[in-house]
């Protein structure tokens, strides 16, 4: 893998060179549609800086809902066994670097500037030749993903957990070959990109699934299912289903005592449905919600498939690494007086599971705020109506780190559809938040919700 070019790039140099590239991250074109992505600017990239994918075996994880907290679970469970991991995830909240991880550790700031120099020549080779064809070079993502290869293969990491950017089949961390494969809950999200319907969705998904490697799954969805099953199937790749192959079930923290945490994390029982009468495995969970429970129970049956395929992970490991790891912005407590919350909720689904994980909250701590923005291409108005009955107050705002963020008129318009109260608007996110601390008064709850964005502007403030 070259290695030897003179670095020329600080950490802001390099940040700035990556920012000027296509970033789906922040802007959709028009005219962008499935066929706009594809794995071969990303697979000639890798060739020309020595296929540093190459040199780890990957577990890779696609889904809508539960993929990020299931990479960072795994990741956590397979370090815990002993192993040396790389973790790949998407979006940041604070920093790029925590998208790229050795050893739970993100990358520094030396360190992604060295990565950066091996990638930024080839690239820049790659743009001048697309020029001359009237093309683009590799986008955004596609530079990143390049970039953590390059980290992982140099940490030497026993193996990568991966999480899919955006989709699966055309998404640039397909270009691994994976030891297991792993698709998480599907619903309905990025529809101008992936399709209108549950299962064109998880057709693109189901795309990460390769010819005889194992493949667990967590989507529900009838339709969602037929396609995985059938995907699977059809590369004789061996599927693990939820529902069919493995049960989990929520076990919340005690709540007899009136003075206990409504928000401790619980536990998650795994049933085996081919050993029905041996006890469920029983592990403790350190992420918030009962919908953590099902991605718990993934990264058991994970540990399994792994742990057969020889890379060694016991019960213990997996209790260790469930019991510790926490992310950003996902149902994270970030004040007292008022409670604030934080989540990065960004489509239904993501919205119905943070409603029921603070129902218990929101009996002991009133009034209840909801601070709320969002990208203008999601399902802002049913994402909104999710939110109805369990909020006295609405404050609503805009982000202004992404051009996406809807405006505060067309969010208006969406609590109106809702059928929420009508809401108090401020455009400034830190202004917003002041006023939602005050409606909340000391006693109450304030949720912040519906983009990665909002929640990353807001922790920045706290």
């Amino acid at each position: 893998m070259p290695g030897s070019r003179k670095e020329r790039h600080t950490r802001a140099s390099a940040l700035a060179w990556l920012d000027r590239r296509i970033n789906f991250e922040r802007a959709v074109p028009a005219s962008a549609a499935p066929g706009t992505f594809g794995l071969t600017r990303v697979r000639r990239l890798l060739a020309i800086i020595g296929n540093p994918h190459h040199e780890f075996p990957v577990v890779h994880v696609a889904g809508t809902k539960g993929k990020g907290s299931t990479v960072a679970m795994l990741a956590a469970v397979l370090q815990a066994a002993g192993h040396r991991v790389g973790r790949y995830l998407s979006p940041h909240v604070d920093a790029i670097e925590e998208r790229i991880c050795v050893g739970g550790r993100p990358i520094s700031a030396a360190d992604l500037v060295r990565a950066f120099n091996v990638v930024i020549p080839a690239v820049e080779e790659m743009d001048r030749a697309a020029s001359q064809r009237g093309g683009s070079g590799p986008t955004w993502f596609e530079v990143l993903t390049a970039v953590a290869f390059v980290h992982f293969a140099r940490a030497r990491v026993d193996l990568a957990v991966l999480e899919t950017g955006l989709g699966g089949r055309l998404d640039a961390t397909n270009v691994s070959q994976p030891v297991l494969s792993i698709i998480t809950s599907i619903s309905l999200d990025h529809m101008h990109l992936l399709g209108s319907t549950v299962g064109e969705i998880a057709t693109e998904k189901a795309g990460i699934i390769k010819r005889g490697c194992p493949v667990i799954s967590s989507a529900v969805h009838p339709e969602a299912r037929r396609v995985i099953e059938s995907t699977a199937a059809r590369r004789r790749a061996p599927l693990v289903q939820l529902g069919r192959d493995f049960e989990a079930v929520y076990l919340p923290a005690d709540m007899g005592d009136p003075l206990a945490d409504p928000l401790a994390p619980g536990r998650v029982a795994v049933t085996l449905v081919d050993a029905p009468t041996a006890q469920p495995l029983v592990f403790p969970l350190a992420m918030r919600g009962g919908h953590q429970a099902i991605n718990a129970a993934v990264v058991v049956m994970a540990a399994r498939s792994l742990d057969a395929q020889g890379i060694r992970v016991t019960d213990r490991a997996v209790a260790k690494g469930l019991g510790a790891v926490s992310l950003p912005a996902r149902i994270e407590r970030i004040a007292e007086k008022p409670l604030v919350i934080l989540d990065a909720a960004h489509n239904v689904a993501s919205m119905e599971s943070l409603v029921a994980t603070l129902a218990p909250a929101a009996r002991a701590f009133r009034p209840t705020v909801l601070l709320f923005a969002a990208s203008a291409d999601k399902q802002i108005t049913e994402m909104l109506t999710v939110a109805r009955g369990h909020f006295d107050h609405v404050v609503i705002t805009r982000y202004a780190t992404n051009p996406r963020a809807a405006t505060v008129s067309q969010l208006v318009e969406a609590c109106r559809q809702a059928g929420l109260p009508a809401p108090q608007v401020t455009t400034a996110p830190a202004e917003a938040l002041r006023l939602a601390r005050s409606l909340a008064t000391p006693r109450g709850l304030v949720c912040v919700a519906g983009s990665f964005f909002l929640a990353a502007e807001i922790r920045a403030v706290m």
